[in-house]
């Protein structure tokens, strides 16, 4: 696709051929991007999220994480800790990502630790109690230890509830999409935390109209059969949650500006 008409695209949204994808009555929905140890941008979201809920009224509230809330950033068990306080007071859904897979597997072998030291993985073993110095002498198998023994088995037990895809009416929530052609019920979960192509390219229906995140955005990606809302926390300083409810769609976005300053915005979807 020319960039200019995929410009265009993202701007104004997706074109519907039919009845515009929607939430049950009755039901709201915020669907999280991906945090990716971004504990400071993660808060600021969802202050915002629980203000913009409280705002536009009584509803059945679902908060959907779409997975990878872990490593690249500084404080991934921070956001392990706040999604887990969250879920205990607030509907909350999340999905394994591509990198809660890694982190549990690199727990268990030391061939997955090394992969995962190299993608993010060595920023999350830091936010757990673990001297510096200590992990950066370690050899592969001592830095197993010192992970393992400073990992808490909550954090550990938590991440394994995670799911691998939620359907709520129109909408189906992946963490990294899914294979077009192949019933839902049939999509293999290292599609749906791992495919990039064929799915991002794909331009027929896929039934549900797929959110997810995984691959990273400059602006949420708009396209007729699934929205991309990763903006890259970690890279960019933006972290995006898009809401739904019946019809509507709107964008909540923490924001870290040049300064280091935090804040939220708002927008239409539409």
């Amino acid at each position: 696709m020319p960039p200019m008409l995929k410009s265009l695209r993202t701007l104004f949204g997706p074109r519907q051929s039919g009845p515009a994808p929607a939430i049950p009555a009755g039901q709201r929905v915020y669907a999280v991007g991906d945090v990716h140890g971004r504990l400071d941008l993660f808060d600021v979201l969802i202050a915002a999220i629980e203000a913009d809920d409280a705002a536009r009224g009584r509803a059945d509230t679902t908060i959907v994480l779409l997975g990878d809330l872990v490593d690249r950033g500084p404080d991934s068990a921070g956001v392990i800790r706040t999604a887990r306080a969250l879920q205990l007071r607030r509907t909350v859904r999340i999905l394994l990502g591509n990198h809660e897979e890694m982190f549990l597997d690199a727990l268990e072998s030391e061939e997955v630790l090394r992969h995962f030291l190299r993608y993010g993985g060595r920023e999350t073993a830091l936010s757990y109690p673990i001297e510096p110095a200590a992990y950066h002498r370690a050899e592969l198998d001592e830095a197993l230890g010192l992970i393992r023994a400073a990992v808490p088995r909550e954090d550990i037990d938590f991440i394994r509830t995670f799911e691998d895809q939620v359907r709520i009416g129109d909408y189906l929530f992946v963490h990294a999409g899914v294979r077009p052609g192949v019933p839902l019920e049939e999509q293999r979960v290292e599609d749906l935390r791992w495919i990039r192509e064929p799915f991002l390219s794909h331009r027929e229906s896929l039934g549900p109209l797929v959110v997810h995140g995984h691959t990273i955005f400059e602006r949420v990606d708009f396209a007729d059969n699934r929205i991309g809302i990763d903006t890259g926390a970690y890279r960019t300083g933006r972290l995006t949650a898009l809401g739904l409810e019946g019809t509507k769609r709107w964008l909540i976005e923490a924001v870290e500006d040049e300064k280091g300053v935090l804040s939220a915005t708002q927008r239409s979807a539409a």
